[in-house]
């Protein structure tokens, strides 16, 4: 195998890049926005949607994933992989959770918070 044949590098034209961070920027106006909106339990939905959305322009992009080889794809899924299975965990531990006088946390913590929003 010959030296050119190990590293292909592939050329993102400018134009791109010129839509990427366009886009980048409009999907943060987007996330301020929504910021600002009530949309009830929903605005995390949002912006997490929003952030997913442009962290996975800037990884394919950027920092090129989208051009690399096969191997190096199937890195980067397995951590993405591993990174929701751990957020599983902790999440799921976290609504498990039960405190000292043997309430459940977050239930009776939102429910503590309702009654005296409520009057």
């Amino acid at each position: 195998m010959s030296e050119h044949e190990e590293h292909n590098e592939h050329i993102v034209p400018p134009g791109v890049y010129a839509v990427i961070i366009t886009t980048l920027l409009i999907l943060t106006g987007l996330t301020v926005f929504a910021a600002y909106v009530d949309l009830g339990r929903f605005n995390i939905v949002v912006a997490l949607g929003i952030a997913t959305v442009k962290a996975t322009l800037v990884v394919l992009f950027f920092m090129h994933a989208k051009y690399v080889p096969e191997r190096t794809k199937l890195v980067i899924i397995s951590g993405i992989f591993w990174l929701g299975l751990l957020l599983l965990m902790t999440l799921s531990d976290y609504v498990s959770r039960v405190d000292y006088r043997g309430v459940r946390y977050p239930i009776s913590q939102i429910t503590r918070d309702m009654r005296e929003i409520r009057g």
